[in-house]
């Protein structure tokens, strides 16, 4: 599949957009703003995607019939198509033009939700959904690489990348509170119907603020599409299915399943990698690799999926299962978290091109790393201000202060050609990291739970046989209730410590690896040659 004209290889300016022209003046700070709108809009909303369902699952259940095990598929069919299409969808825009591709992906997304809000029965749904991660697997690399085209170097930019990184660290919670609202409110079918009208708008303003890249002279690679995207959801699909999925805390990384799926994926992955290396017209071009500071910067956006990705899941389940809060509930504790992250981000947009990316990114670890071990203290009898507040607050202010200049130097003299799959390789790492997260937190945590569950019952069994005591049924149930709660909170501490292993981790590759320096930061570089 060709595309035409060749691409020149500088980045397209804001009025060079057909439907969008040339700002001067006082316009050009106004349709700024509105590209700006559009884009994070967009780009919140395929973020908050991947949780705002969560918070609608047990009624989706009831409503759809789904078995336990069937349930999980409601997450895992988007998470699949997203994470498997992100680098296609990058390479997609910078081939045929960045806003062409950003605005089919909106309209397929926008119309797989108002599909999945009307679902009758399961295999609509799960259809519905994976539709859903393709139109967010072309939307978002694209929505990345828009900003580092559209706004001039500098404060603006570095603005822009603020708002943008905001969306994209606050969507997790922002779809919890959505949900909870949605669901308690109205029924969980809007948590699908809520897109609708936000996609429209945005598909529909983006023609008029969004400049369109000049599309490029060149081929699909077809093998690399091929074998990458299908390795990718094998690995994130064997991931999703390794880790115990409840109390019990049994594994599956042994599963038939989970070995053939990760098995297949080294195998497509190491292909993938031969044929980028010999391909002419390479999905993945290895130049964009070849910065030090642009695959460490992969690096950590992989630590920070891995490790702080998966708190939603599980502090979700904490405090509804074991502190009791409603959907509704657990939506508005997120706010401050919310509110913080987009505080720390606007700080940081400001401050990078002060201070540089690196003492940013070593900063935000360093708090990210330690709201995490103060999430590990918390206990079934823990209060939301004193043990869920202080260390949320935290690791909001490290996830705010590392996700702008994170964004900045995953582009920083990136070629213009290569600006959209560049994008691409930071959503694939947080994605990935994503379910690599709750596969091994997941395993770390349930199997902990299950243990302190057995040590319980059996101290409990030998203190019972020991005085000769039989409990009433309803004593027995409250002291069964008890001892659960306790084993949840023991065992998802130890979730959490992992989870502050894995950002220490991505501060040693910030001290060790990062070097970039301010000057550059601009982004995308139209001076770059192909091989830089």
């Amino acid at each position: 599949m060709s595309a035409t004209p060749p691409d020149t290889g500088r980045p397209a300016a804001l009025g060079e957009a057909s439907g969008a022209r040339a700002p001067s003046g006082a316009a050009a700070p106004r349709r700024l703003g509105l590209a700006l709108a559009v884009i994070a809009t967009a780009q919140l909303m395929v973020v908050l995607d991947a949780t705002i369902v969560n918070v609608a699952l047990p009624h989706i259940q009831t409503a759809l019939h789904f078995s336990g095990s069937g349930l999980e598929w409601v997450v895992n069919a988007y998470a699949l198509a997203f994470g498997g299409l992100l680098l296609l969808g990058g390479r997609s825009g910078d081939l045929l033009g960045r806003r062409r591709i950003f605005i089919a992906g909106i309209l397929v997304f926008t119309l797989a939700s108002l599909a999945g809000g009307f679902a009758t029965d399961q295999a609509w749904l799960l259809a519905a959904r994976t539709v859903q991660g393709i139109g967010g697997a072309f939307a978002a690399p694209t929505a990345l690489s828009l900003i580092a085209v559209t706004f001039p170097e500098g404060p603006p930019r570095n603005r822009a990348m603020g708002v943008y990184a905001a969306m994209s660290v606050a969507g997790g919670a922002v779809g919890l509170i959505a949900g909870g609202l949605l669901v308690t409110f109205l029924s969980w079918r809007w948590v699908f119907w809520v897109n609708v009208p936000i996609g429209l708008l945005v598909a529909l303003a983006a023609p008029r603020v969004l400049p369109e890249s000049e599309r490029r002279a060149g081929r699909f690679d077809l093998p690399g599409a091929i074998t990458g995207t299908a390795g990718v959801a094998a690995l994130v699909y064997g991931l999703s299915s390794a880790a115990p999925g409840g109390i019990d805390g049994v594994s599956h990384w042994g599963d038939a399943k989970v070995v053939a799926s990760l098995t297949a994926a080294a195998v497509l992955l190491v292909a993938f990698g031969w044929i980028e290396v010999h391909s002419r017209h390479a999905l993945l071009p290895l130049r964009v690799l070849r910065s030090r500071d642009r695959s460490g910067a992969y690096l950590i956006s992989l630590c920070i999926g891995t490790g702080l990705f998966g708190m939603f899941f599980f502090l979700t389940l904490f405090v509804q299962t074991v502190w009791g809060y409603s959907a509704l509930r657990t939506g508005v504790s997120y706010l401050p978290m919310v509110a913080m992250i987009m505080v720390a981000s606007g700080v940081a947009s400001q401050l990078v091109s002060r201070i540089g990316a690196r003492p940013l990114m070593i900063i935000g670890s360093v708090l990210a790393t330690a709201g995490m071990i103060w999430l590990s203290r918390i206990t079934e009898h823990s209060h939301y201000v004193s043990g869920l507040l202080g260390p949320m607050m935290l690791t909001a202010t490290g996830m705010g202060l590392i996700f702008v200049p994170l964004s900045l130097v995953a582009l920083a003299k990136v070629a213009n050609n290569d600006a959209g799959v560049a994008s691409s390789l930071l959503n694939t790492g947080q994605q990935v990291g994503g379910a690599l997260g709750l596969a091994v937190l997941g395993t770390v945590a349930w199997t902990a739970v299950a243990d302190n569950l057995r040590s319980q019952a059996a101290a409990a069994a030998a203190a019972a046989k020991s005085a000769s005591v039989h409990l009433p049924a309803a004593q027995a149930a409250a002291v069964g209730k008890a001892m659960a709660h306790h084993a949840l909170a023991s065992g998802f501490s130890k979730g959490y410590l992992v989870s502050a292993g894995i950002m220490l981790l991505a501060l040693i590759i910030a001290v060790v690896v990062i070097r970039v320096r301010r000057e550059d930061l601009a982004g995308v570089n139209p001076m770059a040659a192909p091989g830089g």
